[in-house]
């Protein structure tokens, strides 16, 4: 520091009170550690161990059985894997470091802990297992159990405490009318206990249908057994087997999901509130093993669908889409890509792809030319509450209803895109070329103005504006083809300008090196 600098200093100490002296004083102490430490003409690298002591939040003897070390390190022997990734949710990381310590000891696997997760921590994220090069996944936690197919995965839910009798007591007073067909579904946390409560509801209620844990995709296991999605043999036949969302359970010959009510063990939740939109035709009860108290969902499932519906509208009025990548390990997340992009362009809309990793206000902000989003993710994460955005986050199957003329809205919701690829029980197939060409306008339920869903059919004409313009039909004259260019081009800033031809050109020189704190060009005092 230069003696001027300190001439400057001292004075304003002066003028300060002994605290504000204290901490200058402090301010100017680590000012110059930091500049020592980061001097670019020390050759040396300065290198630093922090012995950090292990605190796991359950313990030592619980360790074992919670997360079942000892079933995990029999499944990573079994197969031979030599690097396992552990995915931990951010409330079970207090525990990565000692649970990654008794596998390695215990299978002599190398282990990395996955502590913050590209998307939803319910997903299995297996884009950062293969960029350290795991050979397999273990999942902890709570899981959406959506298929993957790229690694082996191994799910460890939690056991989280459940007071079976006193659960079994609320679903009684829930439903007294023992003939009453009731389909049990649980959070995956609390499925360790779904067989000590159907043994006590199973001679009562004879229409009890219970369900079972169960993953597709040929990789994942559950309890160290592979998991596939298929009818079990021991189903009765001719009972109709309903399997989504990683559950299964069988009906009754001559009946329908329609049919039975849904009780559910768990918290209040994204698993919840994608059973209750999915199956919005059955009347919902839950269990909340923490407060231990039965309810009745009073949530207006019709007035959440409305919503949505809403959403839909204004998917239908927007003329630039952008579409949101959510997942990158959810299997057909690319044909479902490509399916949006061919059913946006053939509503005449534009449709731009964005890969952003975990959604939040500002990162969409940047993008104000975009008039509506829709997200693909996995059904727990579709349902996104899009208030606080500046536009509204649609989901696949709500974007299909806006932009697919033959797919009209009937009540039915479907939150997994895999349903609507050709082959899912939800496909609705796009209208033919010929079908296009005759044009349908209608109006807007929001704006009251027209709107067109058509084929864009005629060659783009480029104006005298940079942007292309596309004729549509008779009724509606032009429509712009490039809004997101126009859109750039309206704008009061446009960004840097490149000035080019402006600046004089002149020969490549030698910058300064080192850092901003301490450049080596720079004399020191």
């Amino acid at each position: 520091m230069c003696g001027f600098d300190s001439l400057v200093i001292f004075v304003y100490y002066l003028t300060l009170p002994l605290k504000f002296v204290l901490f200058y004083r402090s301010l100017l102490a680590f000012f110059a550690t930091m500049a020592e430490a980061f001097s670019s003409s020390s050759e040396t690298v300065i290198r630093r161990s922090i012995n950090v002591e292990v605190k796991a939040n359950t313990s030592g003897e619980k360790l074992e059985e919670f997360y079942d070390i000892k079933e995990t390190c029999e499944f990573i022997r079994e197969h031979n894997f030599d690097k396992v990734a552990l995915q931990f949710p951010d409330e079970l990381l207090v525990d990565s470091v000692a649970v990654a310590q008794e596998i390695e000891r215990n299978s002599h696997a190398k282990t990395f802990i996955l502590g913050d997760t590209s998307y939803g921590s319910c997903c299995v994220d297996e884009v950062a297992a293969e960029h350290v090069g795991a050979s397999c996944i273990v999942h902890y936690g709570s899981a959406c159990l959506s298929p993957s197919n790229r690694l082996p995965v191994l799910y460890i839910f939690e056991k989280r405490p459940l007071d079976v009798e006193l659960c079994a007591s609320s679903f009684r007073e829930l439903y007294p009318d023992t003939q009453t067909h009731v389909i049990l579904l649980c959070d995956v946390n609390y499925n360790h206990a779904i067989d000590g409560l159907l043994a006590l509801l199973s001679p009562e209620y004879p229409n009890l249908a219970v369900s079972e844990l169960v993953v597709g995709g040929g990789q994942c296991f559950i309890h160290g057994r592979k998991q596939m999605d298929k009818t079990c043999p021991s189903e009765p036949e001719n009972s109709l087997v309903i399997s989504q969302f990683g559950r299964r359970f069988s009906l009754k010959c001559g009946t329908a999901v329609t049919d039975y009510r849904m009780f559910y063990v768990g918290l209040e939740g994204a698993t919840l509130r994608n059973f209750m939109m999915t199956w919005n035709r059955c009347s919902f009860c839950s269990f909340d093993p923490v407060s231990l108290k039965g309810r009745t969902e009073s949530i207006n499932v019709n007035r959440a669908l409305m919503k949505r519906y809403y959403a839909i509208e204004r998917a239908k009025d927007a003329n630039v889409v952008g579409i949101l990548v959510g997942t990158l390990g959810v299997v057909d997340y690319l044909s479902i890509i490509q399916q949006l992009k061919e059913t946006i362009h053939r509503a005449g809309k534009k449709s731009y792809m964005f890969l952003m990793g975990k959604l939040n206000v500002p990162k969409l902000a940047n993008f104000m030319e975009i008039d509506i989003f829709v997200l693909i993710a996995c059904p727990e994460n579709s349902l996104l509450d899009s208030s606080e955005f500046y536009k509204p986050i649609v989901t696949p199957f709500e974007m299909e209803v806006a932009c697919n003329k033959k797919r009209e809205w009937s009540g039915e919701y479907v939150t997994d895109f895999r349903h609507l690829l050709p082959g899912g029980g939800s496909h609705v197939p796009l209208a033919d070329q010929q079908e296009d060409v005759d044009d349908e306008t209608d109006v807007s339920l929001i704006t009251g103005a027209l709107r067109s869903q058509n084929l864009m059919n005629s060659e783009p004409v480029e104006s005298s504006f940079g942007s292309s313009v596309v004729l549509r039909n008779q009724t509606l004259t032009v429509a712009n083809a490039d809004s997101a260019a126009s859109f750039l081009a309206g704008r009061s800033w446009r960004g840097l300008e490149p000035a080019l031809g402006d600046a004089p050109v002149v020969k490549v020189v030698e910058g300064r090196k080192g850092i901003a704190i301490a450049y080596e060009d720079e004399g020191t005092s």
